[in-house]
């Protein structure tokens, strides 16, 4: 695939995800929706098994990005290793890959749990089971946090074309 087919393909995966996230939230799905309907690779049932892994797992903040894990999740439904062959390895590859992931979103974002993320977006951490705190919180993220789903969204779909 062309350079120019990759770049149209990932800014496609881009745009679905945020505006998914600005939407509906649930930034793990919003990755891994984009993901499937620009390149595929993704189950429906991958979608649904993410729902739980918002805010850094049941919107606790302290688990990794949702966005983040989303992003895993893509990038093993295409490289992971399956069912039948637990026993034929560990699958370094895919490992590899997600490694690589996880360096670049703390790099770019600094840090990787949901909580680290609160913390350099807005200045504080909030309790997402507080309506009153959670309502402070998406006020002040403003787009950043649809901006983060987004890209690792570019990103992944850039590294499924490899």
């Amino acid at each position: 695939m062309s350079n120019g087919k990759k770049d149209v393909l990932a800014e496609e995966a881009y745009q679905r995800a945020l505006n998914y996230e600005l939407e509906f939230g649930c930034c793990p799905q919003c990755v891994l929706a984009s993901v499937q309907e620009v390149v595929g690779y993704v189950t429906d049932e991958t979608i649904k098994a993410s729902h739980g892994l918002s805010g850094g797992g049941g919107l606790n903040g302290e688990g990794a990005c949702g966005a983040l894990t989303g992003g895993l999740m893509a990038l093993s439904a295409k490289s992971g290793r399956e069912r039948d062959k637990l026993d034929q390895g560990r699958g370094l590859g895919n490992f590899q890959d997600a490694r690589e992931l996880v360096e670049r979103f703390k790099q770019e974002f600094g840090g990787v749990t949901c909580k680290e993320l609160q913390q350099v977006f807005t200045g504080k951490t909030y309790d997402f089971w507080n309506a009153r705190e959670y309502k402070a919180f998406d006020e002040a993220r403003d787009m950043k946090c649809a901006e983060a789903t987004a890209i690792v969204t570019r990103w992944v779909v850039e590294k499924l074309q490899d």
